[in-house]
């Protein structure tokens, strides 16, 4: 694909939308690759058109330098155990992406891994731009190429035999959604502070059954980001998110029943338990001005 939409049209709309824009990444030793995309955001996209308001780094636990990698690059860097400490605990991606929201400042979230080894600034533009110029898009779900091996489309394993066969059992209108599991992803806060998050690994495929019951499969865009280079995990590491994206798939179509005991996966991440939707926090209220509906 080529660069992507322009940055700083992007940016002179959203001034005139009067829109703020964050950037959240969740992170945990990712020191390697964390430091390069903050950078990259904030020189091109931030310092550089103003598209990008801030850029957050939620370090869920990390034992090596992502944090101090990241501050140093120029993000807002939160530790997972800071914030809301009022509250229960949790676990995983998931919780960390709900924190995120509670942190960050913008009308407009987009999530991004911090793996990604060929980040470039069209992975947020691309994101962006569905929601900036398109008020009936609620959520932006990037889809891309992912090489593994020499095989420009060996990735995403956890996504083709488990994630996609799923959909098109269970929820058929989104069968053609191309990268269900992907972390690139971008959403309006009205949107994601009215939705669970699920902890673990399943918290993609949670979001994307949730927007389309809630707000409609027409509310998601895919916007083609190309080809997304990043950390593989072996196989004997994939069983976890399979059973988290099985298992979430299942409770929301109601075979598993939405009271039963968490699941913990063999990297102790419960696959079962959800965050509440954020609007129900009342801190979050507070510090956004919200109101519980009735």
């Amino acid at each position: 694909m080529g660069p992507g939409p322009d940055a700083r049209s992007l940016a002179d709309l959203k001034e005139r939308l009067g829109r703020r824009v964050s950037v959240c990444l969740p992170a945990r030793n990712e020191a390697l690759t964390v430091g390069g995309i903050v950078a990259v955001v904030r020189g091109t996209l931030a310092e550089g058109v103003g598209l990008v308001d801030e850029v957050v780094v939620l370090d869920d636990g990390s034992e090596d330098e992502t944090g101090a990698v990241a501050a140093a690059a120029g993000a807002r860097v939160f530790r997972e155990a800071d914030v809301l400490p009022e509250l229960p605990p949790g676990a995983g991606k998931g919780n960390a992406l709900w924190k995120a929201l509670y942190v960050s400042e913008g009308d407009l979230i987009c999530f991004l891994d911090a793996d990604v080894r060929n980040f470039a600034p069209h992975f947020v533009t691309g994101l962006l731009e569905p929601l900036l110029c398109d008020p009936a898009v609620g959520l932006a779900k990037g889809h891309y190429e992912r090489p593994l091996h020499g095989d420009p489309r060996g990735g995403g394993r956890v996504t083709e035999l488990m994630a996609r066969p799923l959909l098109r059992a269970l929820f058929p209108a989104l069968a053609g959604i191309r990268q269900p599991l992907g972390g690139e992803y971008a959403a309006r806060r009205t949107v994601l502070e009215v939705l669970p998050f699920v902890e673990g690994w399943g918290v993609e495929l949670g979001l994307l059954l949730d927007v389309a019951d809630r707000f409609g499969v027409d509310s998601i865009a895919e916007p083609d980001l190309g080809v997304r280079e990043h950390r593989n995990r072996p196989l004997d590491e994939l069983a976890p998110q399979a059973l988290a994206v099985l298992l979430t798939g299942l409770r929301r179509a109601g075979v598993v029943d939405a009271t039963a005991r968490p699941v913990h996966a063999d990297d102790g991440a419960a696959t079962l338990c959800e965050r509440p939707p954020m609007i129900t926090v009342s801190a979050y209220r507070a510090k956004f001005g919200r109101e519980l509906s009735a």
